[in-house]
């Protein structure tokens, strides 16, 4: 119940303990001290965050006696669980308060509609009976603790408390700010889940869940990796790792974690402080229950994204016959003000800003998708955002801007993998997260990603129809990211490929099925074949073919083939493959047929131009792409040039850094050329 703090009695006094608990601030120095520094120089100072992340911890630590200056009070109203909100019922109780901590404030003027509200009724008898005490000569520090079922009406409070009381600060913990003129605001975050750098021991985070769980009677040895994934799971918010260190007396930490991997929000305490606080769900509901309706619909639809998504994409999900595309963005700055959405960039930056849903608000958001029967088509409508997202990821690598189509994977990989995981689950988009894979292939194979891609596509393929048309161009994909470690599978995928191709009269998937059962030859040590499929894969494949790889790509790679027996027919291919039209656009081909001049020079014994080319191509891979397999392979060229010209005596160029040095210069471009042809 809302009291002056002075006064701390009955259920607030073991709230007010728990303040004075040394542990009760851990790494909260930084906030601590800017706050006190904020109270003492401004009239009106607001901490805000999410829920359950300490706010009034912190403002009672920084009012906790001895205060700066010897005349000031400190008079606190706190509005608690279950309280009925009733007009003007914040401002009659800060009226009682301050009239008994001895300065009688009058608000303006009568209410307007001609009631006002009446406390009920204690029926426990906790209400201090003792006469109000007089207030020193000094200024009065009103604490409004937790205001925010009453946001609306402590605006006009405050407002007119500053204007007819000079000697009143005031001191706001809200989920929001107020949004007055002269208002410092302190936004308290989550604790940081990793080390802080300079600081020996663990996080802050770590060291809150251990600290709280030891108080509980735990006395295990804490596994320190454990510890961290289960603070990383609880995104270091202060309320989830007191509740998660209330679990360790039943469960171990691995227990906590698989707990917590399937939602945080049935954490619970059974003795809490606050009835929101029993429970995660019961927290973020309590700020679900102050939504506005529009809000709590993009809430819950919002909980299908797995990361941080845009403005547009949150639009596109959520629009529906009951929520038009204009309600989207007044929810988006709502929810973000509140701590449900952590909004990522700068503000006013030339890039939108891009959203981020908490942990804990994201499980309470998918329970109550769920309960409103609107999963199924909210998870339609997020699959085909996102294979959109991949279908332009690959338009822009198609057209020359390949940085950006990573970074565009990138910046949305979260999505485009729970598309992917979501498919596994049964939810009957197997087709749709085949046809994002399949957009995204340079991701997979020149990201140095194709052992994820081939597990999740294993896991994928057997969920289509046996009719799909895009059965046989996964399997492709599939063989082509498995060709390193599992030959026979994929031989096998090629197999049940191929046909398809030649029914369905694909020239560009014939091209690449060539191209990989090219890169099998070469593994096998046959590179008469290996040099047939490559050519083969160079002439079938159409140019611009959208889908995988470049007619160029094969001619790089038939030109190593060829630089083992034939370097001047190697520099020929190479020199061709360059000169195809999509060659100039695609870094990654281009560094590829570098690759294979430079290696067709070394085999000619031309070691100073080799290493030229080499170098020179390396540059511009670097400016142009991240692409890991293509620059391993330069590197490793270069590493074996330097070492054959430190064999011979011949004079060397300065060292590279990060060039990694072979154990056998001999052998090492025959293998880094398996690389070039991936």
């Amino acid at each position: 119940m809302p009291e002056m703090w002075n006064r701390g009695e009955g259920h607030d006094a073991r709230f007010v303990d728990c303040f004075r608990d040394g542990d009760a601030l851990v790494g909260r120095d930084g906030e601590l001290a800017a706050l006190r520094a904020a109270v003492s120089g401004h009239r009106l100072v607001t901490v805000t965050g999410a829920a359950g992340t300490g706010k009034s911890r912190l403002a009672q630590a920084a009012v906790t006696p001895p205060v700066d200056g010897p005349g000031r009070t400190v008079v606190r109203v706190r509005w608690h669980d279950g309280i009925p909100v009733g007009r003007r019922a914040l401002t009659a109780r800060v009226a009682r308060e301050l009239s008994a901590a001895g300065l009688p404030w009058d608000p303006a003027g009568p209410d307007p509609a001609g009631t006002s509200y009446t406390e009920p009724a204690d029926p426990a008898g906790t209400a201090p009976s003792e006469p109000p005490r007089p207030v020193p000569v000094g200024e009065v520090l009103l604490l409004l603790d937790d205001v925010d079922p009453v946001h609306t009406e402590c605006i006009g409070l405050v407002q007119t408390l500053l204007m007819t009381e000079p000697a009143v600060r005031v001191l706001v913990t809200a989920r929001r700010p107020l949004g007055l003129g002269d208002e410092q605001v302190i936004r308290l975050g989550p604790l940081p889940v990793e080390p802080v750098p300079g600081q020996a021991g663990a996080s802050p985070a770590a060291e809150l869940l251990v600290s709280r769980a030891r108080e509980r009677g735990w006395s295990e040895e804490a596994d320190p990796a454990a510890v961290a994934r289960v603070c990383r799971l609880l995104e270091g918010v202060p309320l989830a790792l007191e509740l998660a260190a209330g679990r360790l007396a039943e469960w171990t930490v691995e227990e906590l974690v698989a707990h917590l991997e399937t939602g945080q929000c049935r954490l619970s305490d059974p003795a809490p402080l606050l009835l929101r606080h029993r429970t995660m769900r019961a927290a973020v509901g309590a700020v679900h229950a102050l939504c506005e309706p529009a809000q709590r619909k993009v809430w819950r639809r919002l909980s299908v994204f797995a990361g941080p998504f845009t403005e547009a994409a949150a639009v596109f999900v959520c629009l529906g016959s009951d929520l038009a595309p204009h309600d989207v963005p007044p929810a988006l700055t709502m929810l973000s003000a509140t701590g449900v959405l952590q909004a990522l960039g700068e503000a006013g930056a030339v890039r939108p800003p891009r959203y981020r849903m908490a942990r804990a608000a994201r499980d309470f958001g998918t329970e109550r998708l769920a309960a409103a029967g609107e999963r199924p088509v909210t998870r339609d409508r997020h699959a085909a955002h996102f294979r959109g997202v991949a279908a332009v990821a690959e338009t822009l690598w198609n057209t020359g801007l390949q940085r950006q189509a990573l970074e565009t994977v990138q910046d949305e990989h979260d999505d485009l993998m729970a598309l992917v995981h979501r498919s596994e689950e049964g939810t009957g988009h197997a087709e749709t997260a085949l046809e994002a894979m399949l957009h995204l292939w340079f991701w997979w194979a020149v990201h140095d990603h194709a052992r994820e891609g081939s597990d999740r596509l294993r896991v994928l393929l057997p969920r289509l129809p046996a009719d799909s048309p895009l059965l046989a161009r996964g399997r492709w994909l599939a063989a082509w990211l498995s060709a390193a470690w599992d030959p026979r599978t994929a031989h096998h995928l090629l197999s049940l490929a191929w046909p398809a191709a030649v029914l369905s009269g694909d020239d560009a998937l014939l091209g690449r099925i060539a191209h990989v059962h090219g890169t099998l030859a070469w593994q096998r040590q046959a590179p008469t074949a290996a040099a047939q499929y490559y050519r083969q894969a160079a002439d079938t494949t159409p140019s611009g073919a959208p889908g995988g790889p470049s007619p160029a790509v094969s001619l790089a790679a038939l030109a190593v083939v060829q630089a083992h027996h034939a370097p001047a027919a190697a520099a020929l291919t190479a020199r061709r493959a360059l000169a195809q039209p999509d060659c100039a656009n695609d870094a990654w081909a281009t560094a590829l047929a570098h690759y294979a001049r430079a290696f067709a020079d070394h085999r000619a014994g031309r070691t100073g131009r080799s290493r030229h080319r080499a170098g020179r191509a390396l540059a511009d891979l670097e400016a142009r792409l991240d692409a890991p397999k293509a620059r391993r392979a330069l590197r490793l060229l270069l590493a074996a040039l330097d070492l054959a010209a430190t064999a011979t005596g011949a004079p060397t160029p300065h060292p590279r850094p990060h060039v990694p040095v072979p154990r056998d210069g001999a052998q090492t471009p025959s293998a880094t050329a398996s690389l070039a042809q991936r």
